[in-house]
Order: C-alpha cells, then sequence, then structure tokens
C-alpha cells in the first residue's frame, strides 16, 4: 500500500485488525489474534524495490506451498498485476503504471518480473529491514529518509561506539 498522507497505513491496519478479527473470531466462534506478531511496515525505494517487494509478497505463498503458482492464491495482487484480472481494492501503483503504454504491455511486462527468481540474499534483505523498521533502497534513498525523519533508516554498526581516547592525560 502507498499511502496518500502520513499514518494512514497504520489507521487502515489498525481497522482492519478490529474489525476483520471480531468477524472471523465471531463467524467461527474462536478467541484471539488472527495474525502473529504486531504490524509492521518499511519504506520502501519505489525506483528500485517497489516490484521486488510485490514479487517477494505475490510469490509467499507459493514459497509456503499453499499453491503452485501466484495467479491460483485468491488473495494475492498477481492476478490484477499478471494477467489483468479486475479487482476494485486495487489501484496501480505509478510505477507499475510505467511497465507499459497499455494494460496488456503493463501485464506481459509484470509477468517477466515476476517469473525473475528472488534470491535468497533479496529474500533476506526485504525480511530483515521489514522486521528491524528499516528503509528499503538505494543509500541515496536512505539518507534522505535520515534527513527527512532527523533519524537512522538503514542498518547501524553493531556494538557499543568506541570512546574518543583523550589526548590530555598522558602517563610519566
Amino acid at each position: 500500500m502507498t499511502p496518500e498522507a502520513s499514518g494512514q497505513l497504520a489507521r487502515v491496519m489498525q481497522a482492519l485488525g478490529r474489525r476483520h478479527v471480531r468477524y472471523v473470531n465471531d463467524r467461527y466462534r474462536r478467541t484471539g489474534t488472527l495474525w502473529e506478531g504486531r504490524y509492521k511496515s518499511s519504506l520502501v525505494d519505489r525506483d528500485t524495490y517497489l516490484l521486488r517487494c510485490c514479487r517477494y509478497i505475490e510469490l509467499n505463498p507459493v514459497r509456503a506451498m499453499m499453491c503452485a503458482d501466484p495467479a491460483e492464491y485468491l488473495w494475492s495482487s498477481h492476478a490484477a498485476n499478471a494477467l489483468g484480472h479486475h479487482d476494485a481494492l486495487m489501484h496501480p501503483h505509478p510505477t507499475y503504471l510505467r511497465l507499459g503504454e497499455s494494460p496488456e504491455e503493463r501485464c506481459a511486462a509484470y509477468r517477466v518480473i515476476a517469473r525473475e527468481t528472488l534470491s535468497d540474499e533479496d529474500i533476506a534483505a526485504i525480511r530483515q529491514h521489514l522486521q528491524r523498521l528499516h528503509a528499503l533502497g538505494s543509500d541515496r534513498f536512505r539518507a534522505t529518509i535520515e534527513a527527512q525523519l532527523a533519524r537512522p533508516a538503514s542498518p547501524l554498526k553493531i556494538g557499543r561506539p568506541r570512546k574518543a581516547r583523550s589526548s590530555s592525560k598522558s602517563r610519566t
């Protein structure tokens, strides 16, 4: 999801969690949560990483052996992105729209992207950045985000910073 204003995505996920969990629990006479852990999100550089993240998400049901092809999974955006099936809940992202002039060209280009294998490194990077709430993108993208947020948006070096040596002390 790409929100139009700050905070919208968190509010959508909060409302979804409240309403959907209550519906499922009432309908199936169950209690408790539906999802493991809390909602997490990560800023993604749309120019270089957005389509990679889409592919990662759409291939999750395949990796989990829930289906052989992402188009078979009913809750996936793959049928809309790769096959052109209409989904009233989806609004194409500008990055997706740049894949071609016509819907057919975009679908064909997206199918090529979707067939590309995600490396273990790509999968690990996406998971790590999401888990740690770091921005996923180029160094320039992360630097821009860090400047806007005035806080780190990328992994910091592990360990405590070294103490500065004081030159005023001398041994005699």
